[in-house]
């Protein structure tokens, strides 16, 4: 076309301005002047030598040319990304993508509703829940989650909602892009296997899944009381030596989880699923090591817990639980820490628990007590089952008090090593 005052009508595709390369130059001043320059694709040369400079779609109404400009409206079906563009972040390019997607419809609401942040399982990118909340996205459809899928380089996408109160913590998650919701994720060389449809994953407790995996469990028989997935059940196999594992879990879709980790993993014939709720465990007296991963409390595992250890030997007792304290940290600050082995973890998902901040002093101090206070109470009840239980004497010591994150200033999410041997005659 030549150069006109009349508004440019609107094509579909990729908008840009065709021009010879001596005038390119002026061109590109001008659309730059009125803000109409697409910036996320640099100028492509086409066919015969002319220059093509890619315009923002949904101000094509605005374009205004001199006649001394003379330039042609075409589509350019692979516009070439600007060296920038190139660069740019995931959530950057996620938001380009539906910016062109929805062309004069974008809108700054929309642009809020898009994410900067998701979990990546493999090919499948999981969102959070207030994310394409909107209803112009709903008008979209299948091409809403194609786009998404490709500018983050997924092949699946799925959103999740709250988890379910059902005691099992079930996920509320919807598929919106695949067959199916299986992935793989990979902690510490250990492969876990779920359906994010069907099962959480937890990557907030990996100071302690690291901590297992370092454990001296070489020859042990261990019980896993709430195995879920296999957070606890697979480090002790594969890394801290366990010769057996007896795996208690009550969510079937879990059950099935565990069950493709541990023959991902090469040590199937090393653990037994015991499928049901762990309170009716008829096992007795097999146990060197007990894992009670269950918060708030596992308080109700405490009696299976004492029944499984070997009653002759005894064992070690791992009992996690969210402790209230009746002080709220100040801000953390480098200081010595206040877990003897605590380690750095970084935040889970959504910021919703976080490593114990480090205190130091008086603080660090009364903190460790109230820890401790805790700790020795539910040594004192422990013992006491077991003396119960067995009709003679037994001891309790604890070993240590491991920080594994908070939940808000008062609550922390502790695991107690807790000794228990029988006291022999004499």
């Amino acid at each position: 076309m030549e150069g006109t005052d009349a508004p440019i009508a609107v094509p579909t595709g990729v908008p840009a301005l065709a021009a010879e390369p001596r005038f390119a130059q002026r061109l590109r001043q001008r659309l730059e002047e009125q803000r109409l320059l697409d910036g996320r694709y640099g100028l492509q040369r086409l066919p015969g030598g002319r220059v093509a400079l890619p315009v923002l779609p949904e101000k094509l109404s605005q374009l205004c040319l001199p006649p001394e400009l003379p330039c042609e409206l075409l589509r350019i079906q692979d516009p070439v990304p600007c060296r920038a563009a190139r660069r740019r972040t995931p959530a950057r390019r996620l938001r380009d993508e539906l910016r062109r997607l929805l062309g004069p419809a974008w809108s700054a609401e929309l642009e809020r509703d898009v994410p900067h942040a998701w979990h990546r399982h493999g090919d499948l990118v999981l969102l959070s829940e207030d994310s394409f909340r909107a209803e112009p996205w709903e008008r979209l459809g299948s091409a809403l989650w194609e786009t998404v899928a490709s500018a983050l380089g997924a092949q699946r996408v799925a959103r999740r909602g709250r988890v379910m109160p059902d005691g099992m913590r079930s996920p509320r998650v919807t598929l919106l892009l695949g067959q199916h919701g299986w992935v793989e994720h990979v902690d510490n060389g250990i492969r876990y296997t779920f359906d994010v449809t069907k099962c959480m994953f937890s990557p907030g407790n990996i100071t302690e899944k690291l901590r297992v995996a370092s454990l001296p469990c070489s020859g042990e028989v261990l019980v896993d009381l709430y195995a879920g997935i296999g957070y606890f059940t697979l480090p002790f196999l594969v890394h801290a030596g366990a010769a057996f594992v007896h795996a208690c879990e009550w969510n079937s879709h879990a059950v099935e989880a565990l069950h493709r980790s541990l023959v991902l993993n090469g040590v199937r014939d090393r653990c037994h699923i015991h499928s049901g709720d762990s309170r009716q465990l008829q096992l007795r007296d097999v146990a060197d090591r007990v894992n009670l991963g269950l918060i708030p409390s596992s308080e109700e595992g405490w009696p299976v817990a004492c029944r499984v250890l070997k009653k002759d030997t005894g064992g070690v007792l791992h009992i996690h639980q969210n402790v209230e304290t009746r002080w709220a940290p100040a801000a953390p600050r480098s200081a010595e820490p206040l877990a003897e082995r605590g380690s750095a973890e970084a935040a889970s998902p959504g910021g919703e628990a976080q490593r114990p901040a480090e205190h130091g002093g008086e603080q660090a101090a009364r903190l460790r007590a109230e820890w401790q206070s805790w700790a020795e109470g539910t040594a004192a009840r422990i013992q006491g089952l077991l003396a119960e239980l067995h009709g003679r004497p037994w001891r309790s010591s604890v070993l240590h008090i491991e920080p594994v994150k908070s939940y808000a200033p008062h609550v922390h999410h502790l695991v107690l090593d807790l000794e228990c041997r029988p006291v022999l005659p004499g």
